[in-house]
């Protein structure tokens, strides 16, 4: 399944996830330290809506922030 906005082409991105352990040096501690990088993914908020597409209604995958804006006119 396409996590992609039709209307603005929003899309998943690459992100990473940091893991650390140890005593923050305000909290009197020797600092943190990273121990591990991990892959993910940030996704965007993509809804299907009924949409009125050249005068007939059609199923669209729609981001929030188009439909909160009123890119799109619902059927």
């Amino acid at each position: 399944m396409s996590r992609i906005c039709s209307i603005c082409g929003k899309k998943p991105i690459a992100g990473r996830t940091i893991a650390r352990r140890g005593m923050a040096k305000k909290k009197g501690g020797v600092g943190k330290k990273i121990t591990g990088v991990t892959k993910r993914r940030f996704l965007p908020n993509i809804q299907t809506v009924r949409v009125i597409q050249n005068g007939a209604a059609r199923r669209v995958k729609v981001c929030t922030a188009c439909i909160k804006a009123g890119k799109v006119e619902k059927a």
